[in-house]
């Protein structure tokens, strides 16, 4: 037996159904803080020093972020191309 219930909600009112927590406020202070950086009022450590303790798994866990950034750069800068070279 198989049934389909669909609920029309809000995001918001989803959340607190499912008993979820309320990230805006984490959310804002982060945006914030990027936002400074972005204008010069912040230097980098210290937002380096803020995503590091926001980050799941610490240095790790931006090590691993860090290395699919770079994966993401070569295969767009470069990466494709040399794809093609192997085919052709």
């Amino acid at each position: 037996m198989k049934f389909t219930v669909d609920v029309d909600c809000t995001p918001e009112e989803a959340r607190t159904f499912l008993g979820l927590p309320d990230m805006k406020p984490v959310h804002d202070l982060y945006m914030r803080a990027v936002m400074d950086t972005m204008s010069g009022q912040t230097n980098l450590e210290q937002m380096e020093r803020m995503v590091r303790s926001l980050s799941p798994l610490g240095d790790a866990g931006m090590k691993l972020f860090s290395s699919f950034m770079d994966i993401g750069i070569n295969a767009a800068g470069g990466g494709a191309g040399s794809t093609a070279k192997k085919d052709g």
